[in-house]
């Protein structure tokens, strides 16, 4: 599909998330100019607004599979709407209006495409909360939403998306680069060098747990006290128990080819609590158990590396709440021996918010009909348009008229 040819003047947008790690919403402001590898985005605010809660614990108990009825359903996604709403227009206090959001919203249930009769594949199934026609009526900015479904209709794994966006931003014209992003769960896109036909060379899926079990476990440990490691201080003041990170790298997901994608559904409690009682002949202490899951995220992401990509990268670069954790960014560092394990931050790319920066460029994408995805991450057959536009409306002259968010 073509890309328009209309000038792309620079727009204000405004980029929402929440993760795996259910922490809260990340709202990105930025500004964006180009279309493509001219593409430049300048980040005028960045912000993380805490779930209330009482809705996070709802959110949580969906995620592990509690039933609920419809009429819940339909309350939780307004409430998870209207946060980040309200999100949205927290971010702009004391900036310019933005004309266009771009949100993600709060996955709940992901299933990845499975093999079907005749050579075809099920497709796969994916739920984001927080519906784009609420926060747009809430907002009055046209908002785009529902990224992922466009590339599972075709056959993809609807993830990763956020690939393309990090071709077109932290490429290099001769090195080539690992993005690994430490959010809830773990993925990576490797980006070669830009030469002839780099773009069809991108690989990315995703690489496994990450901070969403070492969350769950940090809850556990301290009884409900934490509700995470604070740049892995606990974690660090532990010894990691090899020979139970081994066991845990034979589970089949690891060793599944590229394009893959994971998410609660399989590292989630019911995993932490098997975690937990595997470790039960090794006497380990809350600091070695956290040491342990955190070795079992870096063997995982070192692991697809050394047997997934075409070459080792020439640099790592980290985003993500993960980035953060220091003692997780040693022990990476330690695994790959001499390849400098860094963050976007040194690239210029916040790494607390590249993820809502980057559902920024996919709605400003959407609206000037530029494909959002990389067939070579996500396994679709063809680049697609990704998100569906919430247009505002609003009355002139006695009649209903669209706010086109230019």
């Amino acid at each position: 599909m073509a890309p328009s040819e209309a000038s792309a003047p620079p727009k204000r947008v405004i980029g929402l998330i929440s993760g795996t790690s259910v922490d809260g919403i990340d709202a990105a402001l930025v500004e964006i100019t180009g279309k493509d590898l001219d593409i430049k985005v300048e980040l005028l605010a960045g912000q993380t607004y805490p779930y209330p809660a009482d809705l996070r614990e709802r959110i949580l108990a969906i995620c592990a599979g509690e039933a609920i009825s419809m009429w819940e359903l339909a309350q939780i996604d307004d409430a998870i709407a209207r946060a980040f709403a309200q999100a949205a227009q927290n971010i702009q206090t004391g900036h310019q209006p933005a004309t266009l959001i771009g949100s993600h919203g709060q996955t709940v249930y992901h299933r990845p495409p499975e093999p079907g009769g005749e050579g075809k594949k099920n497709l796969g199934y994916t739920l984001q909360l927080g519906r784009g026609a609420l926060i747009a009526y809430l907002t009055g900015i046209t908002t785009v939403s529902n990224f992922r479904v466009a590339d599972i209709a075709i056959g993809g794994h609807g993830a990763p998306l956020v690939p393309r966006v990090d071709a077109f931003l932290l490429s290099h014209p001769h090195e080539s680069r690992c993005i690994q992003n430490l959010g809830g769960i773990g993925n990576v896109a490797y980006i070669p060098p830009r030469t002839d036909n780099w773009l069809s060379q991108i690989r990315a899926w995703d690489t496994g747990p990450s901070n969403s079990l070492l969350d769950l476990a940090v809850e556990h440990l301290s009884g409900g006290t934490k509700t995470y490691d604070e740049e892995g201080k606990w974690a660090a003041s532990g010894t990691p128990c090899h020979p139970l990170v081994e066991k845990w790298l034979t589970q089949e997901y690891f060793h599944l080819p590229p394009p893959k994608s994971t998410g609660r559904e399989l590292f989630g409690v019911a995993y932490l609590n098997q975690c937990f009682q595997d470790a039960e002949p090794y006497q380990l202490s809350p600091a070695d158990m956290l040491a342990t899951l955190t070795e079992l995220t870096v063997a995982s992401i070192v692991h697809s590396y050394r047997t997934f990509l075409p070459q080792m990268p020439q640099l790592v670069f980290l985003c993500g709440g993960g980035s953060r954790n220091l003692y997780l960014k040693q022990r990476l560092q330690l695994a790959l021996d001499k390849i400098p394990v860094l963050t976007t931050d040194e690239a210029g790319l916040n790494a607390d918010f590249k993820e809502a920066i980057a559902f920024a460029v996919l709605a400003y994408w959407r609206q000037l009909g530029i494909p959002g995805n990389l067939p070579t991450a996500t396994g679709a057959p063809a680049e697609v348009l990704l998100g569906e536009i919430n247009q505002q409306w609003t009355v002139k002259s006695g009649q209903w008229t669209v706010d086109s968010g230019q």
